[in-house]
């Protein structure tokens, strides 16, 4: 079983960055291929970014491209997002999530992570 706990969610005015952090730990392997999902007030949970295990390989949604960044620090078993130019339609709880699979791969479906955080909630006003 692997916990997720996300951290340093809140509120800012559009333009501003934030950068989000999601600590894994647990007795199974913890380094697997991560992903940030987000899910807005009456809305479905979407995709927003995903990182591969080692790393080397990262994918985005194309409503945040060029503006959030993810990494990862296997050492310290942490993803991170940073979230630049924010904007208001960004306000959203965001979630960490991370896959059983253990291969080099990117995931980018809700349906190919296995574990979840409880979310961190964005607010970005106008």
């Amino acid at each position: 079983q692997v916990q997720l706990v996300e951290s340093g969610g809140g509120l800012v005015q559009a333009g501003a960055s934030l950068r989000l952090a999601c600590a894994a730990s647990g007795r199974t392997r913890t380094n697997n291929a991560m992903g940030w999902f987000r899910q807005a007030p009456g809305k479905e949970r979407d995709f927003v970014a995903a990182i591969s295990e080692s790393g080397g390989s990262a994918g985005y949604a194309d409503s945040v491209k060029g503006r959030f960044t993810i990494s990862r620090d296997n050492a310290k078993n942490t993803v991170y997002l940073q979230m630049n130019s924010l904007r208001p339609e960004d306000t959203a709880v965001y979630y960490c999530a991370a896959t059983k699979r253990d291969t080099p791969y990117l995931y980018t479906k809700e349906y190919e992570f296995d574990y979840w955080g409880q979310g961190t909630q964005v607010t970005v006003s106008s």
